[in-house]
């Protein structure tokens, strides 16, 4: 298994002595076995700092881990879009292979403890910072003609054949750990599968987009969006008769029965077992 980084660097509702806002660096691994933090003065807050932070992280997990000095993570992931360039430019300048993704879901998981349990009891801790602004997402383009199935269908698979996933043979494809799941084994995760004749390529573009969640848009017509990368957005299903709306609504409301979390698999047809590609997915939080 790629070992992947998860990564956000931003300010925090914490202030310096001189009521400066303070900025934190997070990185943990899909497994939240690895977390660093690492904060400092919105000065300082730039593409060195970075790079010496995340050098200094990778000493800490080689440490941890007993890895040999040229060890580093495969990919690092980061969602923040307003820090693109920086955390590109750092995280490059020190030799890492950075990727714009909202697949981050144990970074999520992380953020929102912090904002929960640790923050708030702080002695520096300010409630009344505003908030970071949050970007209007772009409209959701046409799919592009590679991911273009033969057709779709909803279904649904139960959380504990999902964590097998690790024992099929996916071409495409990741379920992350998420340790920090409260579901129950036997929960159903509604999902989409799509079939294609051009299946495996098919799977090959899906991965390569970094698919993060399915979302809803209601107007002008109803629409199933594809999240992909850390902003990009393709339109999936147009609702445009019914009984297509009635089936997207259902699926966003067992959505909202799961936590969230939901799949899109990739395979030839109906009647065949193997998948091409398998993704499991959760609708990113406000961080």
């Amino acid at each position: 298994m790629d070992t992947i980084w998860e990564l956000d660097f931003y300010s925090r509702p914490l202030v310096d002595e001189n009521n400066k806002k303070i900025w934190e660096l997070l990185i943990c691994d899909r497994q939240q076995h690895f977390q660093f933090s690492k904060t400092c003065a919105g000065a300082e807050a730039n593409a060195r700092w970075l790079e010496a932070a995340l050098k200094e992280a990778m000493d800490q997990w080689r440490q941890q881990l007993g890895l040999a000095d040229s060890a580093q993570p495969d990919r690092v992931r980061f969602f923040r879009r307003a820090m693109t360039s920086i955390i590109m430019r750092g995280g490059e300048a020190a030799g890492l292979v950075m990727v714009p993704s909202r697949r981050t879901f144990a970074l999520y998981d992380w953020l929102r403890d912090r904002a929960m349990n640790l923050y708030p009891t702080l002695p520096n801790y300010q409630a009344d910072l505003a908030k970071p602004p949050q970007l209007i997402p772009p409209a959701p383009q046409p799919l592009p003609s590679a991911l273009r199935g033969d057709r779709w269908q909803f279904s649904g698979l139960p959380l504990g054949e999902i964590k097998t996933a690790a024992e099929w043979e996916l071409p495409f494809g990741e379920v992350p750990p998420l340790p920090f799941l409260t579901l129950s084994d036997d929960t159903l995760l509604p999902g989409l599968i799509i079939y294609s004749q051009r299946a495996l390529p098919l799977a090959g573009w899906l991965s390569g987009l970094e698919p993060a969640y399915l979302s809803f848009e209601a107007e002008p017509q109803p629409l199933l969006v594809l999240e992909t990368g850390a902003s990009d957005r393709w339109v999936l299903i147009s609702g445009r008769n019914p009984q297509i709306q009635k089936e997207l609504a259902a699926f966003r409301e067992a959505c909202t029965q799961s936590q969230g979390l939901h799949f899109i698999a990739v395979k030839e047809r109906p009647e065949q077992e193997a998948l091409q590609g398998f993704w499991l997915l959760q609708q990113a939080p406000e961080v």
